[in-house]
């Protein structure tokens, strides 16, 4: 999968911008995800891609559009040194896998080939020849990323309707 790098400081209002909030709806949020930071990103991200950016990545306001922008896109996952809070949790709720890994954050570049095994947190620059340990996701995260968000691993235990 093809990596789009980043900074650091990459806040939710340039992941998404307020402008295009008016319409909701998954794919408006993909035709517009990262666009004042990358105008070129929502028309050649491909299904499988990467995002690997510097710390502190979806900082800024709580707009939990961010990680369904992103996701929305076919964004397969988030890697970076770290990540604000929120976003976290954010990405979590709708099953949009992150990972924290600052050694993979710093080498991997953009273009580079990039897989991730989520179950043991083993992320593999292609391009380099390398690879680097994420710490996996707990089994319960796991299930919510694998049920497609916190709403459907609910509703897959009967908890939610």
């Amino acid at each position: 999968m093809k990596v789009y790098k980043y900074g650091a400081n990459v806040d939710t209002d340039v992941i998404i911008p307020a402008r295009h909030l008016n319409d909701p709806s998954p794919a408006a949020l993909a035709s517009h995800c990262m666009e004042d930071i990358d105008a070129s990103f929502a028309s050649t991200v491909e299904e499988g891609d990467i995002i690997v950016a510097g710390p502190n990545f979806g900082c800024g306001s709580s707009r939990e559009h961010a990680p369904l922008a992103i996701k929305s896109c076919g964004v397969k996952c988030v890697i970076a040194p770290s990540f604000a809070r929120i976003f976290y949790r954010n990405a979590i709720n709708i099953g949009m896998p992150i990972l924290e890994c600052p050694e993979a954050a710093e080498a991997i570049q953009a273009g580079d080939t990039v897989t991730v095994d989520f179950k043991t947190g083993v992320i593999t620059d292609e391009t380099l020849g390398r690879t680097f340990q994420a710490a996996p996701f707990p089994e319960f995260i796991e299930g919510i990323i694998q049920s497609g968000g916190l709403l459907n691993s609910l509703k897959a235990r009967g908890v939610a309707k």
